[in-house]
């Protein structure tokens, strides 16, 4: 976890009136330390280094504040989270997640958002998230293909 990555964190709760806990803290310091996502039981095996009695309800909620505050997000594709690599918290974006290696590089894309606001709207479709998911091969894995 870099101090830039925490800072921004914490800026960022603090601008949405969020309480940043320690342990949301530890939890987000967790994920962001990790380059590849990270699956909630592993989350708490390595929390559980640091608070002995942490259980699976004290990492899920974890998640949930910080998925909703928008410094996380959990990838589908693989049942784990990665921290947000984009230094605000309203926006969605296109990840490019690698099926041997499981990097994910996370992208805005403004018009790719609109592009699905409106899709949805003109089908009176309410969408949850505009977080778009592509599965593939990075550059490194393809190479070695």
């Amino acid at each position: 976890m870099t101090a830039r990555s925490l800072q921004s964190a914490e800026r960022l709760c603090k601008e949405k009136g969020l309480t940043f806990t320690p342990l949301r803290r530890q939890v987000y310091g967790l994920i962001s330390a990790d380059k590849t996502p990270i699956g909630a039981y592993e989350l708490l095996d390595r929390l559980k280094k640091q608070r002995a009695n942490a259980a699976p309800v004290t990492v899920y909620r974890a998640l949930d504040f910080l998925q909703e505050a928008g410094l996380v997000h959990r990838i589908d594709a693989l049942h784990a989270y990665a921290a947000c690599e984009v230094d605000r918290t309203d926006h969605g974006g296109l990840m490019l997640v690698c099926n041997r290696c499981k990097t994910v590089t996370e992208f805005e894309n403004p018009g790719l958002e609109q592009q699905i606001a409106e899709t949805a709207l003109q089908h009176e479709f309410h969408a949850s998230e505009d977080l778009v998911e592509i599965r593939g091969l990075c550059s490194l894995c393809a190479d070695i293909s």
